[in-house]
């Protein structure tokens, strides 16, 4: 019998439903909120749990990468000037654009 592996994840109530895999991403934080990407696991030294750059943008709605917001909450050594040099680097690495990338099944709750 296939073992089915559950995980609780906490997004904010507004934050949109996920697209499905490949689809344009949608900001809904549910990669982010399951485990960090490559670049965040890195940064923060974890592999599990939600990403702390994981941001909630109020006014847009939706999610967003921090390490791609505000940088220099994330690098307060990086000098002003390089924040979009920054920027530009943690997109790529992230496949920021390129769409969803999570094959999370989500449910309301698990049963």
């Amino acid at each position: 019998m296939p073992h089915s592996v559950y995980q609780v994840i906490h997004l904010h109530a507004a934050a949109p439903a996920k697209p499905a895999w490949g689809e344009p991403c949608n900001g809904c934080g549910v990669c982010c909120a399951a485990e960090p990407c490559p670049v965040g696991q890195r940064m923060f030294g974890m592999r599990q749990g939600a990403c702390p750059a994981l941001v909630w943008q109020a006014q847009a709605g939706r999610y967003g990468c921090g390490l791609l917001l505000q940088p220099g909450q994330y690098l307060p050594y990086l000098p002003t000037p390089l924040h979009g040099l920054a920027r530009r680097w943690f997109a790529r690495r992230i496949a920021a654009g390129q769409g969803c990338d999570s094959d999370a099944e989500v449910g309301d709750q698990a049963p």
